[in-house]
């Protein structure tokens, strides 16, 4: 999985050159524009644009949107949130991440949300370990999330990934009650990625086709790194910083 680690490398460069631009005022279509430069200018493609016809670089999802959300001339404003989705093609394998984003600043009930969530992904990806099975890493993620006061969306989970976006297994952020779900062996890349409500759990799809809000229109957060299963511990592929699993979970 040698040729995975630059692809990862890239995506999460990128994601953290997003976040350091996204401030009160700009719209969503100037965040996918400058990240469209930001892809070009590392020598990358955006897996994104144009996968089942999407029309952006990136999917940029505001407050009680959950994920997929096309950008637009919608301004953000101090306080809202973002997810930004960022998914990349260089030398022919995928880097996937997902990180949501105080626009100035946000509540202290907003910012629960947010490290909910973060800390959901890591309790996740500390399972990530070979012998475990997916199921574990949804266990982590659900059991978290609901100790919390907060809902699992069900409808969307993470994946595997490689040199296409979505490949086998799925990574449910919920326990779906199988009596077996896929194990984990070293070499796998998985995306895992906990989508998480402030109040219940349905969503829905709009006239776009293509974002998902929160049906109740509670607030959405939304995280996610590309994961190697070793020997050992999870190896965070998505991460420029790569600190340890057990330090930050």
């Amino acid at each position: 999985m040698k040729l995975m680690r630059p692809a990862c490398l890239v995506a999460g460069t990128i994601l953290d050159e997003i976040a350091g631009f996204i401030q009160p005022g700009v719209t969503t279509r100037q965040v996918d524009n400058f990240a469209a430069e930001r892809i070009r200018a590392h020598g990358a493609k955006s897996a994104f644009l144009g996968y089942r016809k999407f029309p952006c670089h990136t999917c940029l999802s505001v407050n009680d949107e959950v994920v997929h959300g096309i950008a637009s001339d919608r301004e953000l404003k101090l306080g809202d949130i973002v997810s930004v989705d960022v998914g990349v093609t260089y030398k022919g394998f995928i880097g996937d991440n997902a990180r949501t984003v105080p626009v100035g600043g946000c509540s202290v009930a907003e910012q629960q949300l947010l490290d909910v969530t973060e800390q959901s992904l890591y309790l996740g990806i500390a399972q990530a370990k070979p012998g475990n099975r997916v199921v574990d890493i949804s266990r982590a993620v659900q059991n978290y999330v609901e100790s919390n006061g907060y809902s699992v969306v069900r409808e969307f989970v993470g994946h595997g990934v490689g040199r296409t976006m979505h490949e086998e297994p799925q990574v449910p952020n919920f326990d779906e009650g199988k009596a077996n779900s896929p194990k984990l062996r070293p070499g796998m890349t998985i995306a895992i990625e906990p989508m998480v409500n402030a109040g219940g759990m349905d969503v829905k799809i709009l006239k776009d086709g293509w974002t998902v809000v929160t049906q109740d229109g509670s607030l959405s957060a939304h995280f996610e790194h590309t994961v190697l299963i070793t020997d050992g511990e999870p190896e965070i592929l998505t991460w420029v910083k790569k600190p340890s699993v057990s330090r930050v979970a």
